[in-house]
């Protein structure tokens, strides 16, 4: 992940993801990309990983990894992400 991608995750964390969950035991990381928790650790969802169900992008304590629903309690439903498309120049319209 380079540091723009990591950069808007890391807002769209703060701005609370598309959830929150609560870790229900430790786990350690095994692959590089997957994210590290303690018990009781609160970790914000980000996303749904592909098609896999039970498979998530999560923020925790400043770090971004994946994780299994199964490690987790979830709080209540999570949201539909939204995709929006930044445009790279402002459109204006002016009258005539």
């Amino acid at each position: 992940m380079d540091a723009t991608e990591l950069s808007r995750w890391s807002r769209f964390a703060a701005k609370g993801g598309i959830g929150k969950c609560t870790a229900l035991q430790d786990y350690v990381a095994e692959e590089p990309e997957d994210l590290m928790f303690m018990k009781d650790d609160e970790i914000t969802v980000l996303m749904q990983l592909g098609d896999q169900e039970d498979v998530f992008l999560g923020y925790c304590e400043g770090v971004i990894g994946r994780f299994r629903a199964s490690y987790v309690r979830i709080h209540g439903r999570l949201k539909k992400p939204i995709m929006t498309k930044r445009s790279s120049s402002a459109q204006s319209t002016s009258p005539s």
